[in-house]
């Protein structure tokens, strides 16, 4: 492309950043695992905030089920590898973008690829993926930006020093190897996430909880919803951006849920609050499941 300024590119960006705080998100390098739903979107933002260095991974090629909610799913890219696809695409953004793209061989290179990022974003939703991406982060003193697995638009950003989610919502994966997980440990795993969804939000009120039990119970695709993710991603490059910058995170290692219906934020319950309805919450989920097994 001729014609390309990154200043021009860029100055509508002056007001909500410094031209020092652009300078820096310019020479900042973010590594993005998963490209998909979430993690595509908060890729496309950060490329339109110019961000000048990426680290992109993916393992699969987007597909036409993608298209009601993936940021860089077009008819065009359906068959495409999604990662190589991403790339292509923030290049027709910002041509001076650096972009490192890794396919399936992503988990060989991520010491380097962690340890030469500024901020990692957990764009996957694989167990074993989650768990590699934050146990080689904490080994290099790297924030992790991450959401649920949830109806409402949701963040959590992990610091170095905070409890991991497997450590934090109690998974049966510790001491085990990233790529030695059982399929109950997966599915334990799932079933705590899920309940710390309910607990701390009101996310089964937003959501056809037969089709979810069904989506528990490994009989159907999980869900996902346009606004929901696009929303979520653009919610992971904020925080991005605050890491980048130095600037106070918007969420902490536990942290919430937007509920657009009624335009609210909600954070999670107090630990008394949380004990006395986690034994309600599991039971309910796993009537859900068996109702639907």
């Amino acid at each position: 492309m001729t014609g390309f300024d990154y200043e021009e590119f860029t100055t509508r960006n002056t007001g909500f950043v410094t031209r020092q705080e652009q300078d820096a998100l310019r020479n900042a390098t973010v590594f993005v695992c998963g490209t998909g739903g979430m993690g595509g979107a908060c890729v496309f933002a950060l490329a339109r905030a110019g961000v000048g260095n990426l680290i992109v991974a993916d393992i699969d090629e987007f597909e036409v089920s993608n298209l009601n909610r993936q940021a860089f799913a077009f008819t065009d890219t359906v068959g495409q590898h999604k990662a190589v696809a991403t790339a292509d695409l923030c290049q027709k953004i910002n041509p001076e973008m650096s972009i490192t793209v890794y396919r399936d061989d992503w988990a060989k290179h991520v010491e380097k690829t962690v340890a030469g990022s500024d901020v990692i974003v957990n764009g996957t939703d694989d167990l074993a993926a989650s768990l590699l991406l934050y146990r080689t982060s904490r080994t290099h003193g790297l924030t992790m930006i991450d959401a649920y697995a949830s109806p409402l638009p949701s963040i959590f950003t992990t610091s170095p020093t905070d409890p991991m989610p497997e450590e934090r919502l109690g998974y049966p994966t510790i001491g085990t190897a990233w790529n030695e997980l059982t399929a109950d440990q997966r599915d334990e795993a799932f079933l705590r996430e899920a309940e710390y969804v309910i607990l701390n939000s009101s996310s089964r009120h937003h959501i056809d909880l037969e089709l979810a039990g069904e989506v528990a119970a490994g009989k159907r695709s999980r869900m996902s919803f346009a606004p929901m993710v696009l929303t979520t991603g653009n919610l992971m490059a904020y925080e991005v951006i605050s890491g980048i910058l130095r600037r106070p995170q918007g969420a902490d290692f536990r942290g919430w849920f937007f509920n657009p219906y009624v335009g609210r934020v909600e954070k999670p319950r107090n630990a008394v609050t949380s004990a006395l309805l986690r034994p309600v919450v599991r039971r309910f989920l796993r009537k859900m499941m068996t109702e639907d097994s």
